[in-house]
């Protein structure tokens, strides 16, 4: 009689076809040999730009287009591959993410970088607490359905509708990184136009850029130089502990960049880029569109205060009087200088005080509005 031969027993289990299909694409995007159906994306060292490539082959081998938001609703295997085994269609896309919706405070609306994904708020949101709902607008166009907006007054009037339609009345707790910060500021205009309230607009290292001149060859020679001197003085303040969790934090980033800047040498140089380049295309044109949305929007006076988030020094092309919020804030700025500096206030383990010091920003704007 022929013996039955043992079952070969993987490293990590897989239930069925779908988790071992999507096993296998966390593996190539991940560059991970051995990943279990419990591990958490962003632990495995998971960004925005890989999961952009992520959700290309899911789209691919699934037929299901998912936003990348959803790695905020399921980010391990078997809670994507639930929601792939789902008998409905997936939600409909929408700016607003639900990064952490739960909890009894105000929650707090924070808008998309020139990147156009909100992943990059997800450490912040963490360092907030499970009780301080956080929402986050991204660009439309991530989804290849629509080309992205390409004025700060357009976003600002959807992300305004997406903002009202989740909370109808203010007052309304508002923020954003660098463009994000630009985009928050004409949406609480819009906001304060329909005759609601804001109670706080939290710009993160946000400059008027209208007032920004453009860069010269010696301007981004020196740009550059000042950037890696600022990634060093970020480095030389943490403990041997934090370095390791710095160096992290940054090669993820870097690891980011890359796809972007590979899609804008294809764009620009490539008539028919190949298929498997279309995701690093997109989020080229999204982050190019958001720049000279940016840099085209001309702000006007704001009837209300502004919270300026400022890291300890800025760069020399940024650093300029007439480019501050106090000329423009006719209510008041106030101005929060946190530990570290450019590009760092986002990033672990920095992130924390840019936490520590929103949390008391909310909770001051919240005694004022009495509405705890």
């Amino acid at each position: 009689m022929r013996a039955e031969s043992m079952p070969e027993i993987d490293q990590v289990p897989v239930s069925d076809g779908t988790t071992k299909q999507l096993t296998q694409i966390w593996q190539e995007i991940l560059g991970i040999e051995s990943i279990a159906p419990d591990q958490n994306y962003f632990d495995l060292g998971g960004d925005s730009s890989l999961a952009v490539h992520m959700f290309a082959q899911i789209e691919k081998i699934f037929g299901v287009k998912l936003p990348l938001a959803t790695l905020f609703e399921a980010p391990t295997i078997d809670e994507l591959a639930r929601i792939l085994r789902r008998d409905e269609s997936p939600a409909g896309w929408s700016s607003l993410v639900a990064i952490q919706p739960s909890g009894s405070r105000p929650p707090f609306f924070c808008i998309h970088g020139a990147g156009g994904t909100v992943l990059i708020y997800r450490e912040l949101a963490q360092r907030l607490g499970p009780d301080q709902p956080f929402y986050g607008l991204q660009a439309i166009g991530l989804d290849a359905s629509c080309d992205p907006l390409t004025r700060v007054e357009d976003m600002a009037a959807l992300y305004t509708k997406e903002i009202r339609r989740k909370q109808p009345r203010g007052p309304y707790y508002l923020g954003g990184y660098c463009m994000g910060g630009t985009v928050a500021f004409e949406v609480a205009q819009q906001i304060r136009a329909q005759g609601e309230q804001v109670a706080l607009l939290a710009l993160f290292d946000t400059m008027d850029w209208s007032k920004v001149p453009p860069a010269s060859i010696l301007d981004k020679s020196y740009h550059a130089v000042e950037r890696l001197v600022f990634h060093a003085a970020n480095f030389s303040r943490l403990d041997r502990q934090g370095k390791a969790q710095f160096l992290r934090e940054k090669v993820e980033i870097l690891r980011t960049r890359i796809p972007v800047w590979r899609g804008m040498v294809l764009a620009r140089f490539s008539k028919t880029p190949r298929a498997d380049s279309s995701e690093s295309v997109l989020l080229a044109k999204i982050w190019q569109t958001n720049d000279r949305a940016c840099a085209a929007y001309v702000p006007k006076l704001y009837a209300g205060a502004v919270t300026d988030f400022r890291p300890l020094q800025q760069y020399r092309i940024f650093n300029r009087p007439n480019a501050k919020w106090d000329r423009l804030a006719q209510g008041g700025q106030q101005v929060i200088v946190v530990p570290s500096y450019p590009a760092g206030m986002l990033v672990e383990p920095f992130v924390q005080h840019l936490a520590a010091a929103l949390e008391k920003a909310i909770s001051a704007a919240v005694q004022r509005n009495g509405n705890g």
